[in-house]
């Protein structure tokens, strides 16, 4: 194992950052809503949260030496 990550630090040095891409994904989801919350004492929070019709917003995005490029998001039912 010692070998290998000797020879990954080696290749590694000779990497060109400009040709490097790094893909993240990221989502959102409305079941992610909270069903709970703070109020001062003595109060109710009150707020609507959606029921029975969840959407999913995913994006995916790629992480340049530049910065971001080919930011692409979908929205799911």
């Amino acid at each position: 194992m010692a070998l290998k990550r000797t020879a990954w630090r080696f290749w590694q040095a000779h990497l060109d950052p400009r040709k490097l891409v790094f893909l993240d994904e990221t989502g959102a989801s409305t079941k992610m809503t909270r069903t709970h919350g703070r109020a001062a004492c003595g109060a109710r929070v009150v707020d609507r949260v959606p029921h029975g019709h969840w959407k999913t917003t995913t994006f995916l995005g790629a992480l340049r030496a530049e910065g971001m490029t080919a930011p692409l998001g979908s929205m799911a039912r």
